[in-house]
């Protein structure tokens, strides 16, 4: 089944696998999820004037041909993060950025875009800059109500929001038109990016994450991430989890706040796919990481199925366009992120005008 414009269809009934999802917490996992608005010089010289604003600044630069690597202060967080930007394969005139996110290791793993998939031969002729964070593991890119003994201040909201565009629009000479695009924990996240500020982004793409966070379902896959892996107190993220932080940071509740920003989301069934075998590179003939990938890995995407299809009824109900991808098959892992990301290319590239 290919990507189509939803609509409402047979209600999918709750998942019983749910119930099994502690296995998230299983090292074994790392193979799918992770190892441990205007454009134009008027909006680029409104980002520049933004940096004074904001108080964050690029620390450091390293090129490396069409691979960048920098530093960029954040004052919200106090410290530098480290990020890697693809250039443009012609940079002599202004370009769109789309902000790529690594899953639930953050960058600081070998779970990442640049180790798992092809991405510096997929963007080597396309116009735009490539941006991904390599810090924030397990943080769900958000605002933190308080600090966590285990992670520390996380701020990314308004860091990904506020302090980080205007730098990179200076550095690389942007046009200052953004996308976003993400894979399991942080495919929550990108959503939850655009509904803290409407707009911002021209589209969205979400791969592989649930969208909820107000519901049980929801905060148990961020408790399993967050809390089981990244050994944190999840209400220091969003306060208690009958509050209404979980509420206000939940895209389907607030999916209004999605209308006019282009949406592809895509999620797998669970059930074994093309890129469940002992060929596929990420399992390299490992017949524990191949069992570990149809099993957790399978469970994980059903339950993300079924978020998703909860946001594809709300987007229905609201009469708002979106893109869904429900496959009748495929785990959680990097074959099919890959997939998506490709497949969604298209939208992205046509709403940031490439």
């Amino acid at each position: 089944m290919g990507a189509r414009t939803f609509k409402r269809g047979r209600m999918v009934a709750a998942i019983a696998a749910v119930s099994v999802l502690p296995m998230l917490i299983s090292p074994a996992v790392s193979s799918a999820g992770g190892d441990t608005a205007a454009s134009g010089n008027t909006t680029a010289t409104a980002a520049v004037a933004k940096v004074n604003a904001t108080g964050s600044k690029l620390s450091s630069r390293a090129d490396n041909g069409r691979k960048t690597t920098i530093k960029v202060f954040s004052p919200s967080m106090g410290r530098d993060i480290p990020l890697e930007v693809i250039t443009p394969a012609d940079t002599s005139e202004q370009r769109p950025t789309l902000y790529l996110l690594n899953g639930a290791g953050g960058g600081e793993d070998t779970a990442t875009w640049q180790v798992k998939t092809d991405i510096m031969n997929f963007f080597q002729e396309k116009n735009v800059n490539v941006v991904t964070p390599l810090e924030g593991a397990f943080s769900y890119y958000t605002d933190w109500v308080n600090d966590d003994p285990a992670l520390g201040r996380q701020k990314w909201q308004t860091f990904l929001t506020e302090e980080l565009p205007p730098v990179i629009d200076k550095e690389f000479n942007t046009n200052g038109v953004q996308s976003i695009s993400a894979i399991s924990m942080t495919a929550t996240s990108v959503l939850n990016l655009a509904i803290a500020k409407p707009g911002f982004y021209k589209s969205v793409g979400a791969y592989s994450g649930c969208a909820e966070t107000s519901t049980p379902i929801g905060q148990n896959s961020i408790q399993l991430v967050t809390g089981g892996r990244g050994g944190a107190d999840i209400t220091n993220m969003w306060g208690p989890l009958d509050g209404p932080g979980w509420v206000a940071n939940d895209p389907v509740v607030n999916a209004e706040k999605l209308r006019g920003t282009e949406l592809y989301v895509s999620t797998g069934s669970g059930l074994p796919g093309p890129h469940d075998n002992l060929a596929n590179e990420a399992v390299n003939g490992q017949a524990v990481a191949l069992a570990n990938q149809i099993i957790v890995g399978g469970v994980i995407e059903a339950a993300v199925n079924h978020c998703t299809h909860n946001l594809a009824y709300r987007l229905h109900d609201l009469n708002i366009p979106a893109t869904f991808d429900f496959k009748p098959v495929g785990t959680h892992s990097w074959g099919y992120w890959q997939d998506d990301l490709h497949n969604s290319w298209p939208m992205i590239a046509r709403s940031l005008d490439i």
